[in-house]
């Protein structure tokens, strides 16, 4: 039976959650909101909205990392007998009025992975932008493919069966580098992916918790494990294609 919800990670965004969570409850999504370790003020927000009908709080004791955080909210949705999950993101980036058209591509291909390649507005730091192409590349060695068109968005609805198989057999990052290194892992178990445009949009006050140093040292490690992984899956991999 497809029962999709909305997956939220939040940690200290309690200005814009609340509008996030408002959009997608008319889009007719529940809401699972993952408190990661947020401030007093934003858990006590995140409280309040979780005592709207068809909105369900999970509370982590510690920050645990976006990658943890949404990691968390994959097994409890699963628990809470949700077959699918629409990552979003708490700082409103995401154009949630596409959230139907999501939902409606992966009721029509539940086994796939639909996944948002973003088209960026004005407000995208330029710094941010360019940075993405290079791990576009190293995405693209580490798969032997050019199928992930973008693998740093975040909006992607998760069929949850084989998303949980596989945190439950590997190492998946628990930060900034989770988008990417479950996608290609993913991949590699040529899990059905499909490929819808998203508008990204970055508020002016927006918050980030991007950290230049910390985030990309973890992605650095990241594509490095990836990269030896790809070579013992090379073999696999390339014959998959040849089959196909």
């Amino acid at each position: 039976m497809y029962k999709p919800c909305a997956l939220i990670p939040v940690y200290n965004h309690e200005a814009a959650v609340p509008a996030v969570v408002d959009s997608l409850l008319h889009s007719g999504l529940p809401c699972l909101l993952v408190d990661d370790g947020s401030s007093p003020a934003c858990a006590a927000v995140l409280a309040q909205l979780a005592q709207l009908e068809h909105v369900t709080l999970l509370t982590l004791p510690n920050n645990q990392g976006k990658g943890g955080a949404v990691m968390a909210g994959f097994r409890e949705a699963a628990r809470l007998g949700f077959s699918h999950a629409l990552q979003v993101d708490a700082d409103g980036q995401h154009d949630l009025r596409e959230v139907e058209t999501f939902i409606d591509a992966s009721r029509r291909q539940p086994n796939a992975i639909i996944c948002g390649y973003p088209e960026y507005d004005e407000s995208v730091p330029k710094g941010r932008l360019y940075a993405r192409y290079l791990t576009h590349v190293w995405v693209w060695i580490n798969t032997l493919s050019l199928e992930i068109r973008d693998s740093m968005c975040g909006f992607r609805v998760y069929p949850l069966a084989p998303t949980l198989a596989l945190m439950d057999s590997a190492y998946i990052g628990t930060h900034m580098d989770f988008d990417t290194d479950i996608l290609v892992r993913l991949a590699w178990r040529n899990q059905p992916m499909r490929w819808l445009p998203t508008q990204v949009h970055y508020p002016a006050d927006g918050l980030s918790h991007f950290r230049l140093f910390r985030d990309n040292v973890r992605i650095s490690a990241m594509h490095t494990r990836l990269f030896f992984g790809m070579l013992i899956r090379a073999p696999m991999i390339l014959w998959r294609r040849w089959q196909a």
